[in-house]
């Protein structure tokens, strides 16, 4: 996989046809597959909701020890349901965390977040004008936080939890999906990544 610039780690990938580098490698461009996705479903195989998959795509390397935080800006262009760009923090194939910026059932550009110990959740956070939106995920401890932001520079807090006791293996990358669509093109740029600590979870900073 060619070099994603602002990622200080090697990046492996599930499907390596999928992404892009593009612009010197400032810009990474994913291409969801139709009907891809990632989650286990809280309500079991025989639910009526949504049904539990591992088909979606990955891009994603050992974070190693210490705390940090990685944003992106992420672009969907949205076409079909659940349609989502997403910023990834793997702790194995039943602890995972996804932040996407998706197309809700409602048509909606959306922020939302998935935590999955064993099973997944999902949690709306709130919609977005347009079809850009920065998100960050931020670790302390073991303790990760989501924000997200429509300039880059405030950021709104989503979510704090905590995947494992301990975080040693866990990665972090890109994810992207179209589960119920024809596959949809998500582009990232503005990537960082830093050895930063945030001073406090909850106010933005």
């Amino acid at each position: 996989m060619p070099h994603v610039a602002g990622i200080p780690f090697e990046l492996l990938t599930t499907e390596s046809d999928v992404w892009e580098v593009r612009d010197d490698g400032r810009s990474l461009v994913g291409h969801a597959p139709p009907g891809t996705d990632l989650y286990i479903n809280p309500g079991g195989e025989a639910s009526t909701d949504a049904a539990s998959a591992s088909s979606a795509p990955t891009l994603l390397g050992e974070v190693g020890d210490g705390d940090f935080t990685f944003s992106a800006r992420v672009t969907v262009a949205f076409a079909g349901r659940f349609d989502a760009g997403v910023l990834l923090v793997w702790a194995g194939e039943t602890h995972f965390a996804k932040f996407c910026f998706e197309y809700s059932p409602d048509d909606e550009p959306m922020v939302v977040s998935v935590v999955t110990r064993g099973v997944s959740d999902d949690s709306n956070a709130f919609t977005v004008e347009g079809s850009t939106v920065w998100l960050r995920i931020a670790r302390t401890g073991r303790v990760y936080a989501l924000h997200a932001s429509l300039d880059g520079n405030r950021w709104v807090m989503v979510r704090v939890f905590a995947l494992t006791e301990d975080v040693r293996g866990h990665r972090v990358g890109f994810e992207v999906q179209s589960p119920m669509g024809d596959g949809c093109l998500v582009t990232f740029d503005d990537i960082r990544f830093s050895r930063d600590t945030l001073l406090d979870l909850r106010d933005g900073s």
